[in-house]
């Protein structure tokens, strides 16, 4: 290279550095610039290095991802097979991987070539090839590919141990565990967590990677537990993981990039930044506040949650965002309906749609339609239309890959069907139940459901003895665990067992318990159902005041039903029922999605890497 030359890529350089970074950015220009040094024919090194830098800028601040990946795949191809060219080269490759999942066209065949190619070229640099195995992992998880993600994750603990990377090895065994819960290998999932926690506690002397690390243990093991319904057993991990949170987003914990910058290179990889962290604190917590039928904590975590979610989207719209407000959606909406309150739920669900359309190729309404459509299904259950439930819970069942999905909509479906006197589907569908729930249900909620539409249908063939012993199983599990819906539901339908055969002392012992229940939780359904069943009993006790108190009680909760049922039907949204194939239709012109007086005035896959 000449002196000439090199002075004029050097000068080329700046000018493109100067326009990058100047206020506002001048990306156009800053393009240009590195563009004017590619025509002047420079060395293989300077032209792969130049090609990168374009189609970086091209990603970060345009949407034109064709060019981008067009100067990425040249550079790609310049710098693969030169050596000690690290930077560039494993650069180019992780970022073409990316853009190729972006653009969805042959995303997952075109990025395993380059990164399994990268892989094989980083062995000598033990940073790459552990950044690349994560990245490859990650994009196996995504496509659902999780026997390969998991072997991927595992060759990383044996590259970590071999280098003695402890940190490294942490975040591989903890993207294992994730892995492993998606797959519900629950044994083995114990068994990684223990090791990973007892690695964090006694071998991490950063106290700032020790905390962050802590954190990522934390939320898997709150997933972990509530994957298999254990509401209560989780309480002391989500009560450490909560407090761990506050430690990390306090105002002297350092930055991301300090905690990154401050170990070794092998360290500066961060499973998701504090910010978004603090969110999936706050869904867990919704979740496991939903799961445990404490309505109103879950609808007061879900709108600081959807708050924090606005403001960082308002700073950078990254997709995993979209995916949080989705899985918040998905739980709080299971909540208004519980609560009666379908006109907002519906309206939610069509608020969810749109977030789902307006992701990138409609990702999101790809991987989210099954939930979409069981959620129509309850939606569709509580107002009383049960052939668009069926057909709801049916698009359901065609698209769902996760067990757990299946059989919560396959329940409901069985609820359908008794409330429908369909006693041939009933049964086909409680025997699938019952053989799957014999091999490998791990799920106590699930299980617990499970046993109580067992009774649900002995009661309606007036097998009162058969309905006791399933119910008495139901609250069993369901106690010992917290599930205070589920209680509440087997208690008013037990209190009904008992006032069919005339107990109606032991009927009072069951409805009263059943109203405290769902008065705190609340659930204006099982409230509607006990009323009825008081009112019967104060009949019978010849107690006119208690009686005339739960008639009047049992009326005000079917007028208030009635009415929220008349608003439902005269929104737009309510022609979502509609909805069975394919992506959903688009909101109509007009139909926004906010709901005054509600939060709108306001979801499993492996983490997000990024290197700070």
């Amino acid at each position: 290279m000449s002196s000439s030359q090199d002075s004029c890529y050097i000068s080329l350089l700046g000018l493109a550095e100067y326009f990058r970074t100047s206020n506002p950015p001048q990306i156009k220009k800053s393009i240009q610039c590195l563009q004017a040094l590619n025509s002047l024919n420079p060395p293989q090194k300077v032209e792969a290095r130049t090609n990168l830098q374009i189609g970086q800028l091209l990603m970060a601040y345009t949407n034109n991802h064709d060019l981008a990946r067009i100067h990425l795949e040249k550079a790609w191809t310049l710098a693969e097979n030169i050596l000690a060219f690290d930077d560039v080269k494993f650069v180019t490759a992780s970022l073409l991987a990316q853009l190729y999942q972006q653009q969805d066209v042959g995303s997952l065949s075109k990025s395993n070539k380059v990164l399994r190619k990268a892989i094989e070229l980083s062995q000598s640099n033990v940073y790459w090839h552990c950044r690349l195995l994560l990245q490859l992992a990650q994009l196996h998880a995504t496509n659902k590919q999780y026997i390969l993600a998991s072997e991927l994750l595992t060759v990383g603990v044996e590259v970590s141990e071999e280098y003695n990377a402890t940190f490294m090895k942490i975040i591989f065994m903890l993207s294992k565990s994730m892995v492993l819960i998606v797959m519900r290998k629950i044994s083995e999932v114990t068994t990684l967590l223990n090791q990973a926690g007892s690695l964090i506690e006694t071998h991490l002397h950063n106290p700032h990677q020790k905390e962050y690390l802590k954190v990522f243990y934390l939320v898997l093991q709150v997933c972990y537990h509530l994957v298999i319904g254990q509401v209560k057993t989780v309480k002391p991990y989500l009560k450490l993981l909560q407090q761990s949170i506050q430690v990390i987003m306090a105002p002297s914990f350092p930055t991301d990039e300090a905690i990154a910058n401050s170990g070794a290179a092998m360290e500066n990889i961060m499973w998701l930044p504090k910010e978004q962290l603090y969110v999936l604190v706050y869904l867990v917590t919704v979740s496991h506040s939903m799961m445990a039928g404490y309505m109103d904590k879950a609808q007061k975590y879900t709108e600081k949650a959807l708050s924090q979610i606005d403001k960082l989207k308002q700073l950078k719209n990254q997709p995993i965002l979209s995916v949080f407000q989705i899985i918040l959606m998905e739980n709080i909406i299971m909540c208004r309906l519980v609560m009666g309150n379908k006109f907002i739920a519906i309206q939610e669900i069509s608020f969810a749609r749109d977030i789902c359309l307006q992701s990138a190729n409609s990702r999101l309404a790809v991987t989210h339609s099954a939930q979409l459509h069981c959620l129509l299904g309850l939606y569709s259950m509580s107002i009383n239309l049960f052939e668009h439930a069926e057909r709801q819970f049916l698009s359901c069942l065609e698209e769902a890959h996760d067990r757990e999905l299946k059989l919560f909509a396959n329940l409901n479906l069985a609820i359908v069907y008794l409330r429908t006197k369909r006693e041939q589907q009933l049964a086909l569908i409680l025997e699938s139940i019952s053989v799957e729930s014999a091999q490998s249900l791990h799920n106590q909620a699930l299980l617990g459901s499970f046993y109580y539409i067992q009774g649900l249908n002995s009661f309606y063939k007036s097998s009162f003895h058969d309905a006791k012993r399933f119910l008495r199983e139901t609250l069993k599990m369901a106690n010992s665990e917290d599930l205070n819906r589920l209680t509440a539901c087997t208690l008013v339908l037990l209190s009904h067992v008992f006032l069919s055969i005339g107990n109606s002392k032991e009927s009072m012992n069951m409805v009263t318990p059943a109203m405290q229940v769902a008065s705190k939780i609340p659930d204006i359904h099982v409230q509607l159902w006990g009323s009825a069943i008081l009112k019967d009993l104060h009949r019978m006790s010849r107690d006119s005041i208690l009686e005339t108190e739960a008639y009047n009680n049992h009326l005000a909760f079917s007028q208030t039903l009635l009415a929220d049922h008349y608003k439902c039907t005269k929104s737009q949204e309510h022609n979502l029922i509609n909805w069975f194939t394919g992506l959903p239709p688009p909101s109509l012109p007009g139909s926004g999605s906010a709901i005054p007086g509600s939060v709108m005035d306001m979801t499993t896959g492996t983490g997000i890497y990024q290197q700070q």
